[in-house]
């Protein structure tokens, strides 16, 4: 679909002001951006979206230069209303208030709605500003728009602009097992959580751009388990924060068990991986080096969200093993500095 506006002008308009995002000084010396990225995140759902979000601010070496608040599936149990994007702006800036980082980023919301076709972008702040981010000129520093949701905003912006598709990096957590690489986990459900949140984003995204992805499947995804020992000992002595991450997860806990309903001493803290494949890549000929990929052909979508076989598919980079070790201790102790500070 071509431009529906002036997108030099429109864009100039709203262009993203710098910000220095570096938070524990202990780091700033010797760590500086070489990357940006954009956090894209259903941050009014399952918590571990929060947990990635403050992983994300912690790690100095991906500058953040937008954070965007995404919908939910409708009548999704975490949030059944209709503003689901509204109010994962508002827990975002309930983080950000959290860690005494009150308007240090750029908070935006996607669309409250999936998109209704293949062609008609959901022109939302979001989408607009990772068009605005990937089409400055002036960047050295590679953009990653990574995505622990639907595909909403990241379908509309290359809608809204095709061109963004040589310059940015999707990395998204969500889509089905790969037969050939895994097995699917018992009593799973075909349709995997992120992409049944907007199928018709995910076809966009997959079958007609030419966008370049990094996929982390539900294999892999599941593999991200935070014990609740970890959790006790970890993270909720770490200040206001930690306990306010902690909290979440047993509130969450508390929750399923009023409806008898056990979820064990785990739980899955599936969108740090966007953390680990971008900040805490290798020194030298920087890459995720520690966590294992294949590239494969891009399958097409089928309108129920199950993968079909594309042999003309473009390579994408599907992700197998995730390193939690380096994940989570460096989450861990970037938790631990930013709590000495503050």
């Amino acid at each position: 679909m071509k431009s529906i506006f002036n997108i030099v002008s429109f864009f100039a308009a709203i262009a993203l002001p710098a910000q220095s995002t570096a938070v524990i000084t202990e780091m700033d010396k010797y760590v500086k951006p070489r990357y940006r990225v954009i956090v894209d995140n259903d941050f009014g759902g399952d918590p571990d979206g929060l947990f990635q979000l403050v992983h994300q601010i912690l790690s100095p070496s991906a500058e953040i230069k937008g954070i965007i608040g995404s919908h939910l599936k409708p009548n999704d149990p975490f949030d059944k209303s209709n503003i689901t994007a509204e109010n994962a702006v508002k827990r975002v800036n309930e983080t950000l208030e959290v860690m005494n980082l009150k308007n240090k980023f750029n908070v935006f919301q996607g669309s409250n709605e999936q998109l209704k076709d293949l062609e008609t972008p959901n022109i939302s702040e979001g989408a607009k500003a990772i068009v605005a981010e990937a089409m400055k000129a002036d960047e050295k520093n590679p953009l990653f728009v990574v995505c622990g949701a639907g595909l909403t905003e990241v379908a509309s912006a290359y809608l809204m602009e095709p061109k963004i598709a040589d310059k940015i990096v999707v990395v998204w957590i969500g889509g089905p097992e790969y037969l050939d690489l895994s097995t699917p986990p018992p009593g799973f459900t075909p349709l995997e959580y992120n992409l049944g949140i907007d199928i018709k984003a995910g076809k966009v995204v997959f079958n007609e751009s030419n966008l370049n992805i990094w996929q982390i499947p539900r294999n892999a995804y599941r593999q991200t388990l935070m014990s609740y020992g970890e959790l006790i000992t970890k993270v909720k002595p770490e200040g206001k924060t930690g306990v306010y991450l902690t909290k979440k997860i047993e509130d969450l806990m508390e929750r399923v068990q009023k409806l008898n309903f056990h979820i064990g001493e785990t739980y899955i803290m599936g969108d740090s991986p966007l953390v680990l494949v971008t900040a805490l890549q290798s020194s030298f000929e920087a890459d995720s080096s520690s966590s294992s990929y294949v590239l494969k052909n891009a399958p097409k979508i089928d309108d129920n969200g199950l993968y079909q076989y594309n042999s003309k598919g473009r390579n994408i980079r599907v992700y197998t093993q995730l390193d939690t070790r380096l994940m989570f201790e460096d989450f861990y102790t970037k938790l631990k500095l930013f709590n000495k500070k503050n």
